[in-house]
C-alpha cells in the first residue's frame, strides 16, 4: 500500500470544510469536551458541570445549538408526500398513481460518484455521507422528488419517518431513501474548494439516508417475500437530524433500490439466505412507488 503520499487527502478535508465550515470541532473541544473532563478529572465531579443538556450541530447553518429537550418542545410534524409528478407536497394527491423504475442487480446504484472512477483512493469512505448526489439524480433507476424553492429557512430536527407504498414484479427488494439539500444555481464556490472540482452551484448535499431490506419490513426475525405486483407498505426511520434548509434552497428526496457497495446487492428474488444466492437469482425487477408514500419530519421554529 505504501505511505499514501500520492493520495489526494487534502481534497477530503477541503470538501468537508466547504460543506460544514473550517475548524468544525473547535467549539466542541473548547466549550463541551474540555469543561467536561476538567470537571470530572480536576473539579468537583458532582455532575454539576453547567453544560447544556443537549448540544447538536446544525449541518445546514453550520453552527452548534443547545436544547433542553429533544426534539425541541416547540417542534411540530410535517408530512411530505412523494407525488407522481415528482413534487414533494404537503397534501396527498392521486394516492393510487405511481412512478416506476427498473432495478437491475447487475448495474446497481453506487453509494458515491467516487466509487465509479477512484482507484486505490479511499476518499469516498470519508466523504460519501455529505457527497454530491447529482450523479444519482441522472439515473433512470433513481426517483427524485423536490419542493419548490424555499422562501424562508426550514429547520428539520429529530426523527425522519418513512412510509412507502410500493409494488414490485420480483419477490424481494431494497428501498433506499435519501434526504437531500439542493443548493441554488448561483451558490458560489468555497475558497477551500480545490479547482472547483465539485461546483457548489446546484449541489445536492446528502443530509440523511438509510435502507430497508424489504424482506424485513414486518420482522427482522421472520423475513417474508413480496407478492409480485401487490401494493405493500414499507415503513422505517432515517437517523435523527438537525439541518436547516436555507432560503433559496430546495428539499429533495431520492428513492432507489441499490446502494452498492455500501449495501450488498439484493437479488430481488426471495431466497432463504441472500449470501448463498446463485447467479440466476439476481434478476431485474420493476418497482413502483405510489402517491400515498410519505416522509414525515419534525420541524423546529
Amino acid at each position: 500500500m505504501g505511505t499514501g503520499a500520492g493520495r489526494k487527502r487534502p481534497v477530503i478535508r477541503s470538501i468537508t470544510i466547504c460543506i460544514f465550515g473550517d475548524s468544525l470541532a473547535t467549539y466542541y473541544q473548547r466549550e463541551l469536551e474540555a469543561p467536561f473532563f476538567h470537571h470530572y478529572l480536576k473539579g468537583a465531579g458532582d455532575g454539576k458541570t453547567g453544560l447544556p443538556k443537549i448540544c447538536l450541530f446544525d449541518t445546514g447553518l453550520k453552527t452548534w445549538k443547545t436544547f433542553s429537550t429533544w426534539p425541541a418542545s416547540a417542534s411540530h410534524r410535517l408530512s411530505w408526500y412523494l407525488t407522481p409528478t415528482g413534487q414533494l407536497s404537503t397534501q396527498v394527491t392521486n394516492p393510487t398513481r405511481f412512478r416506476e423504475y427498473v432495478s437491475d442487480p447487475a448495474h446497481p446504484v453506487p453509494y458515491s460518484e467516487a466509487t465509479l472512477t477512484a482507484e486505490s483512493d479511499f476518499s469516498a469512505l470519508f466523504s460519501y455521507m455529505s457527497a454530491d448526489q447529482r450523479f444519482a439524480s441522472k439515473r433512470a433507476d433513481v426517483l427524485t422528488f423536490q419542493t419548490d424553492i424555499l422562501t424562508q429557512n426550514l429547520t428539520v430536527g429529530g426523527e425522519i419517518a418513512v412510509r412507502l407504498n410500493v409494488s414490485t414484479t420480483g419477490s424481494d427488494a431494497d428501498w433506499v431513501v435519501k434526504l437531500i439539500d439542493v443548493y441554488p444555481p448561483d451558490e458560489p464556490n468555497h475558497p477551500y474548494q480545490p479547482n472547483a472540482q465539485t461546483p457548489l452551484a446546484s449541489y445536492q448535499q446528502l443530509v440523511r439516508a438509510d435502507v430497508m431490506r424489504g424482506r424485513f419490513r414486518h420482522s427482522f426475525e421472520k423475513p417474508e417475500p413480496f407478492i409480485p405486483n401487490q401494493v405493500t407498505e414499507v415503513t422505517f426511520q432515517l437517523p435523527d437530524v438537525l439541518h436547516t434548509f436555507k432560503k433559496g434552497h430546495r428539499v429533495m428526496i431520492q428513492v432507489q433500490s441499490s446502494w452498492f457497495p455500501l449495501i450488498d446487492r439484493n437479488p430481488q428474488t426471495f431466497v432463504e439466505n441472500i449470501y448463498k444466492a446463485g447467479a440466476a437469482d439476481f434478476q431485474p425487477a420493476r418497482h413502483r412507488l405510489y402517491g400515498a408514500s410519505v416522509i414525515e419530519v419534525t420541524t423546529l421554529p
